[in-house]
């Protein structure tokens, strides 16, 4: 399985989780099946608020689920539609959530759990 990170800077495994989706500087993708690590700077950090782009920000790299401090309704939606589910990070660091996820450790985010103008749960 392919899961993106939306973290603050690419530090491989040890990267920290980004409070926000859509203006998290990097992403950093990690195949549980391989365990091979790639990384890239988000494309579309800067977006007006509200049109994330999720394609364009993880440039065009195909995952299957995304881990995330927080997002917006939005991203959520058009991840979804994609075919890729999104996860609240349950700890710091990617490798710690790698082994949440690997333990169905982490919760699948919905709608209701958005950051909705940033006034939900979201932390940046």
């Amino acid at each position: 399985m392919k899961v993106g990170f939306a973290v603050q800077e690419n530090e491989g495994l040890g990267s920290l989780v980004y409070g926000h989706f859509g203006s998290a500087p990097a992403f950093v993708i990690v195949d549980t099946d391989t365990k091979q690590i790639s990384a890239l700077n988000n494309a579309n950090e800067h977006h007006i608020h509200g049109a994330c782009n999720p394609v364009q920000a993880l440039g065009g790299n195909n995952i299957d689920a995304m881990v995330v401090g927080g997002i917006g309704p939005g991203a959520i939606v058009k991840l979804n539609a994609m075919g890729i589910k999104v996860y609240r990070a349950g700890a710091a660091t990617v490798n710690e959530n790698i082994g949440l996820l690997a333990e169905n450790g982490l919760q699948e985010l919905s709608m209701e759990d958005s950051c909705q103008e940033h006034g939900g749960p979201c932390s940046h």
